[in-house]
Protein backbone atom coordinates (compact mmCIF):
# COMPACT_ATOMS: atom_id res chain seq x y z
CA UNK A 1 0.00 0.00 0.00
CA UNK A 2 1.34 3.54 -1.31
CA UNK A 3 -0.32 6.82 -0.98
CA UNK A 4 1.46 10.31 -3.10
CA UNK A 5 -0.32 13.57 -1.70
CA UNK A 6 -0.08 15.94 -4.47
CA UNK A 7 -0.68 18.98 -2.59
CA UNK A 8 -1.66 22.30 -5.29
CA UNK A 9 -1.38 25.43 -2.90
CA UNK A 10 -4.77 27.51 -3.23
CA UNK A 11 -6.91 25.97 -5.66
CA UNK A 12 -10.78 25.95 -4.90
CA UNK A 13 -13.83 24.67 -6.30
CA UNK A 14 -15.34 27.81 -8.60
CA UNK A 15 -17.74 28.37 -10.68
CA UNK A 16 -18.16 28.13 -14.16
CA UNK A 17 -16.99 31.07 -15.44
CA UNK A 18 -14.05 31.64 -17.75
CA UNK A 19 -13.95 35.68 -16.93
CA UNK A 20 -12.61 35.16 -13.20
CA UNK A 21 -11.85 31.24 -13.27
CA UNK A 22 -8.70 30.05 -15.25
CA UNK A 23 -10.41 26.58 -14.06
CA UNK A 24 -13.71 27.13 -16.18
CA UNK A 25 -11.09 28.51 -19.29
CA UNK A 26 -8.47 26.14 -19.06
CA UNK A 27 -8.60 23.16 -21.11
CA UNK A 28 -7.07 20.32 -19.15
CA UNK A 29 -7.33 17.17 -21.26
CA UNK A 30 -5.61 14.56 -19.05
CA UNK A 31 -7.84 15.65 -16.01
CA UNK A 32 -10.68 15.93 -17.84
CA UNK A 33 -10.17 12.38 -18.92
CA UNK A 34 -10.25 11.13 -15.95
CA UNK A 35 -13.04 13.17 -14.32
CA UNK A 36 -15.24 12.02 -17.13
CA UNK A 37 -14.64 15.11 -19.18
CA UNK A 38 -15.85 17.38 -15.86
CA UNK A 39 -13.78 20.27 -15.22
CA UNK A 40 -12.47 21.54 -12.03
CA UNK A 41 -15.46 23.15 -10.90
CA UNK A 42 -18.19 23.37 -8.31
CA UNK A 43 -20.59 21.97 -10.33
CA UNK A 44 -18.19 19.23 -11.02
CA UNK A 45 -18.19 17.35 -7.59
CA UNK A 46 -19.02 14.74 -6.65
CA UNK A 47 -17.80 12.31 -9.72
CA UNK A 48 -17.27 8.56 -8.79
CA UNK A 49 -15.43 7.10 -12.50
CA UNK A 50 -13.87 4.85 -13.30
CA UNK A 51 -10.20 5.42 -12.15
CA UNK A 52 -10.88 9.10 -10.17
CA UNK A 53 -13.14 10.70 -7.96
CA UNK A 54 -14.00 14.01 -7.41
CA UNK A 55 -15.24 15.50 -4.04
CA UNK A 56 -15.66 18.87 -2.75
CA UNK A 57 -13.83 19.88 0.63
CA UNK A 58 -14.63 22.04 2.85
CA UNK A 59 -11.23 24.32 4.09
CA UNK A 60 -13.23 26.71 6.57
CA UNK A 61 -13.88 24.30 8.83
CA UNK A 62 -16.48 26.25 11.03
CA UNK A 63 -13.83 29.14 11.49
CA UNK A 64 -14.89 32.55 10.61
CA UNK A 65 -12.88 34.53 8.44
CA UNK A 66 -10.99 33.10 5.46
CA UNK A 67 -8.81 29.89 5.08
CA UNK A 68 -5.05 30.36 5.49
CA UNK A 69 -2.13 28.29 4.20
CA UNK A 70 -0.67 27.94 7.55
CA UNK A 71 -3.70 26.42 9.03
CA UNK A 72 -4.90 24.84 6.28
CA UNK A 73 -2.05 22.67 5.74
CA UNK A 74 -1.67 21.99 9.12
CA UNK A 75 -4.97 20.38 8.96
CA UNK A 76 -4.07 18.32 5.81
CA UNK A 77 -1.11 17.39 7.34
CA UNK A 78 -2.09 16.16 10.70
CA UNK A 79 -5.97 15.34 10.62
CA UNK A 80 -7.06 18.09 13.29
CA UNK A 81 -8.98 21.40 12.65
CA UNK A 82 -5.83 23.12 13.03
CA UNK A 83 -8.05 26.95 12.74
CA UNK A 84 -10.88 25.22 15.44
CA UNK A 85 -8.15 24.10 17.93
CA UNK A 86 -5.83 27.93 17.83
CA UNK A 87 -9.23 29.59 17.25
CA UNK A 88 -8.18 31.35 14.25
CA UNK A 89 -6.89 31.11 10.70
CA UNK A 90 -3.43 31.78 10.19
CA UNK A 91 -0.64 31.73 7.32
CA UNK A 92 0.99 32.35 5.24
CA UNK A 93 4.15 30.99 7.59
CA UNK A 94 3.43 28.86 10.80
CA UNK A 95 2.74 31.42 13.85
CA UNK A 96 3.98 29.55 16.94
CA UNK A 97 0.58 27.81 18.22
CA UNK A 98 0.50 26.78 14.14
CA UNK A 99 4.44 25.33 14.61
CA UNK A 100 3.61 23.97 17.64
CA UNK A 101 0.46 22.00 16.29
CA UNK A 102 3.03 20.85 13.47
CA UNK A 103 5.69 19.61 15.89
CA UNK A 104 4.31 16.02 16.69
CA UNK A 105 1.58 14.22 15.45
CA UNK A 106 2.08 14.75 12.01
CA UNK A 107 1.53 12.21 8.59
CA UNK A 108 5.51 12.56 8.12
CA UNK A 109 6.09 11.76 12.06
CA UNK A 110 3.42 9.33 12.60
CA UNK A 111 4.56 7.30 10.06
CA UNK A 112 7.75 7.46 10.42
CA UNK A 113 7.46 5.54 13.46
CA UNK A 114 5.49 2.89 12.06
CA UNK A 115 8.73 2.81 10.11
CA UNK A 116 6.74 3.46 6.82
CA UNK A 117 8.97 4.80 3.69
CA UNK A 118 8.17 8.74 3.91
CA UNK A 119 9.88 11.33 1.65
CA UNK A 120 9.08 15.18 0.67
CA UNK A 121 9.71 14.78 -3.22
CA UNK A 122 10.29 18.70 -3.78
CA UNK A 123 14.15 19.00 -3.94
CA UNK A 124 15.35 22.67 -2.39
CA UNK A 125 18.00 25.33 -3.87
CA UNK A 126 21.68 26.18 -1.85
CA UNK A 127 19.70 29.40 -1.25
CA UNK A 128 16.77 28.03 0.58
CA UNK A 129 18.90 26.72 3.12
CA UNK A 130 21.20 29.10 3.29
CA UNK A 131 18.27 31.75 3.76
CA UNK A 132 17.04 28.92 6.53
CA UNK A 133 20.11 29.11 8.57
CA UNK A 134 20.75 32.57 8.42
CA UNK A 135 17.12 33.29 9.92
CA UNK A 136 16.13 35.72 6.88
CA UNK A 137 13.61 33.08 5.68
CA UNK A 138 10.99 30.87 7.89
CA UNK A 139 9.55 27.57 6.90
CA UNK A 140 6.14 26.99 5.56
CA UNK A 141 4.47 23.98 7.05
CA UNK A 142 5.06 21.35 5.35
CA UNK A 143 8.97 21.82 5.39
CA UNK A 144 8.71 22.72 8.87
CA UNK A 145 6.56 19.48 9.64
CA UNK A 146 9.31 17.45 7.52
CA UNK A 147 11.98 18.48 9.65
CA UNK A 148 10.26 18.29 13.38
CA UNK A 149 9.35 14.44 11.44
CA UNK A 150 13.73 14.10 11.99
CA UNK A 151 13.36 13.86 8.21
CA UNK A 152 15.97 15.82 5.39
CA UNK A 153 14.99 17.94 2.96
CA UNK A 154 16.06 17.34 -0.49
CA UNK A 155 18.73 19.32 -1.84
CA UNK A 156 20.19 20.09 -5.23
CA UNK A 157 22.27 16.84 -4.78
CA UNK A 158 18.84 15.05 -4.61
CA UNK A 159 17.64 16.84 -8.05
CA UNK A 160 21.00 16.07 -10.31
CA UNK A 161 20.50 12.62 -8.83
CA UNK A 162 16.93 12.52 -9.91
CA UNK A 163 15.64 11.38 -6.45
CA UNK A 164 13.72 14.76 -6.16
CA UNK A 165 12.16 17.59 -8.40
CA UNK A 166 12.19 21.19 -8.09
CA UNK A 167 8.95 23.36 -7.07
CA UNK A 168 8.15 23.74 -10.33
CA UNK A 169 7.50 20.16 -11.63
CA UNK A 170 10.09 20.79 -14.42
CA UNK A 171 12.96 22.33 -13.48
CA UNK A 172 13.14 25.30 -15.71
CA UNK A 173 13.21 27.92 -12.69
CA UNK A 174 16.42 26.39 -11.64
CA UNK A 175 17.93 27.09 -14.94
CA UNK A 176 16.36 30.16 -16.12
CA UNK A 177 15.47 31.66 -12.77
CA UNK A 178 17.81 30.62 -10.28
CA UNK A 179 20.89 30.34 -12.80
CA UNK A 180 21.84 26.73 -11.80
CA UNK A 181 23.61 25.35 -14.54
CA UNK A 182 22.74 21.68 -15.67
CA UNK A 183 20.02 21.69 -13.69
CA UNK A 184 17.95 18.87 -15.19
CA UNK A 185 14.85 19.74 -17.01
CA UNK A 186 11.86 18.05 -17.65
CA UNK A 187 8.48 18.50 -19.99
CA UNK A 188 5.06 17.91 -17.94
CA UNK A 189 4.68 15.31 -18.84
CA UNK A 190 7.91 13.45 -18.32
CA UNK A 191 7.64 15.56 -14.70
CA UNK A 192 3.95 13.49 -13.88
CA UNK A 193 5.96 10.21 -14.78
CA UNK A 194 9.06 10.47 -12.27
CA UNK A 195 7.14 11.97 -9.69
CA UNK A 196 5.35 8.58 -10.15
CA UNK A 197 8.76 6.56 -10.00
CA UNK A 198 9.78 8.22 -7.23
CA UNK A 199 6.53 7.70 -5.21
CA UNK A 200 6.11 4.26 -5.93
CA UNK A 201 9.43 3.42 -3.96
CA UNK A 202 7.91 4.47 -1.06
CA UNK A 203 5.23 4.01 1.26
CA UNK A 204 3.75 7.89 1.51
CA UNK A 205 5.12 10.73 -0.88
CA UNK A 206 4.34 14.35 -0.60
CA UNK A 207 4.87 16.80 -3.16
CA UNK A 208 4.03 20.31 -2.68
CA UNK A 209 3.53 22.91 -5.57
CA UNK A 210 2.53 26.90 -5.06
CA UNK A 211 2.64 28.36 -7.48
CA UNK A 212 -0.88 28.15 -8.23
CA UNK A 213 -1.22 30.31 -5.01
CA UNK A 214 1.20 32.88 -6.74
CA UNK A 215 -0.94 32.83 -9.62
CA UNK A 216 -3.94 33.50 -7.81
CA UNK A 217 -2.80 36.10 -5.53
CA UNK A 218 -1.05 38.02 -8.74
CA UNK A 219 -4.53 37.73 -10.43
CA UNK A 220 -2.42 36.48 -14.10
CA UNK A 221 -4.60 34.84 -15.90
CA UNK A 222 -2.12 33.73 -18.48
CA UNK A 223 0.45 33.21 -15.93
CA UNK A 224 -2.76 30.37 -14.23
CA UNK A 225 -3.59 28.78 -17.49
CA UNK A 226 0.28 27.97 -18.26
CA UNK A 227 0.28 26.35 -14.65
CA UNK A 228 -2.89 24.90 -15.12
CA UNK A 229 -1.48 23.35 -18.51
CA UNK A 230 2.03 21.98 -16.97
CA UNK A 231 -0.46 20.93 -13.75
CA UNK A 232 -2.68 18.83 -16.41
CA UNK A 233 0.31 17.07 -18.17
CA UNK A 234 1.95 16.23 -14.88
CA UNK A 235 -1.49 14.58 -13.93
CA UNK A 236 -1.19 12.58 -17.46
CA UNK A 237 2.38 11.49 -17.10
CA UNK A 238 1.61 10.78 -13.39
CA UNK A 239 -1.74 8.21 -14.80
CA UNK A 240 -0.05 6.55 -17.01
CA UNK A 241 2.32 4.56 -15.17
CA UNK A 242 0.95 4.81 -11.81
CA UNK A 243 0.12 1.40 -10.04
CA UNK A 244 -3.21 1.79 -9.58
CA UNK A 245 -3.74 -1.44 -7.72
CA UNK A 246 -1.00 -0.80 -5.11
CA UNK A 247 -2.41 2.26 -3.95
CA UNK A 248 -4.03 5.82 -4.32
CA UNK A 249 -2.87 9.56 -5.31
CA UNK A 250 -4.91 12.29 -3.77
CA UNK A 251 -4.74 15.76 -5.49
CA UNK A 252 -6.17 18.65 -3.26
CA UNK A 253 -5.52 22.23 -1.49
CA UNK A 254 -5.95 24.07 1.45
CA UNK A 255 -7.77 26.89 0.51
CA UNK A 256 -9.15 28.49 -2.82
CA UNK A 257 -7.89 31.54 -4.52
CA UNK A 258 -6.54 30.55 -7.90
CA UNK A 259 -10.04 30.04 -9.30
CA UNK A 260 -10.88 33.49 -8.98
CA UNK A 261 -8.98 36.50 -10.41
CA UNK A 262 -11.22 38.91 -9.40
CA UNK A 263 -9.60 38.73 -6.24
CA UNK A 264 -6.40 38.86 -4.68
CA UNK A 265 -7.39 37.38 -1.47
CA UNK A 266 -7.84 33.87 -0.77
CA UNK A 267 -11.85 32.45 -1.25
CA UNK A 268 -14.08 30.79 1.03
CA UNK A 269 -14.74 28.63 -1.89
CA UNK A 270 -14.24 24.68 -1.12
CA UNK A 271 -11.18 22.96 -2.28
CA UNK A 272 -10.90 19.75 -5.07
CA UNK A 273 -9.98 16.52 -3.63
CA UNK A 274 -9.36 14.00 -6.76
CA UNK A 275 -7.97 10.07 -5.70
CA UNK A 276 -6.88 8.10 -8.03
CA UNK A 277 -6.41 4.31 -8.09
CA UNK A 278 -7.89 0.85 -6.99
CA UNK A 279 -11.74 1.09 -6.32
CA UNK A 280 -11.73 -0.69 -3.30
CA UNK A 281 -9.17 1.56 -1.71
CA UNK A 282 -10.78 4.78 -3.32
CA UNK A 283 -14.35 3.56 -1.73
CA UNK A 284 -13.21 3.22 1.76
CA UNK A 285 -10.57 6.45 1.64
CA UNK A 286 -13.71 8.98 0.27
CA UNK A 287 -16.37 7.47 3.04
CA UNK A 288 -17.22 10.61 5.16
CA UNK A 289 -14.60 12.75 3.23
CA UNK A 290 -15.92 16.09 3.72
CA UNK A 291 -13.21 18.22 4.72
CA UNK A 292 -9.91 19.33 4.79
CA UNK A 293 -8.94 17.42 7.68
CA UNK A 294 -10.30 14.18 6.71
CA UNK A 295 -8.05 14.08 4.08
CA UNK A 296 -5.32 14.26 7.07
CA UNK A 297 -7.23 11.43 8.72
CA UNK A 298 -8.10 9.01 5.99
CA UNK A 299 -4.37 8.46 4.78
CA UNK A 300 -3.37 8.17 8.92
CA UNK A 301 -6.50 5.32 9.29
CA UNK A 302 -5.19 3.79 5.85
CA UNK A 303 -1.77 3.34 7.20
CA UNK A 304 -3.40 2.52 10.39
CA UNK A 305 -1.32 5.16 12.43
CA UNK A 306 -3.94 7.58 13.87
CA UNK A 307 -2.47 8.45 17.42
Amino acid sequence: MRLLFLFLDGVGLGGNDPAANPLARAEMPYLQNLLGGRKLLRESAPYHGERAELLSLDAGLGVGGLPQSATGQASLLTGKNAPGEIGYHYGPKPDPLVTEFLSNGTIFSLLKKKEKKVALLNAYPPGYFEGIESGHRLYSAVPLAVTKAGIRLKDQEDLFAGRALSADFTGRGWREHLKIPGSPVYDPYLAGVKLAELAMDLDFAFFEYWLSDYAGHKRDMQAALEILSTIDGVIGGLASVWRYEEGLVLLTSDHGNMEDISTRRHTSNPVPAVILGNADLRKSFTTELRDIRDAGKKILQLFDALP
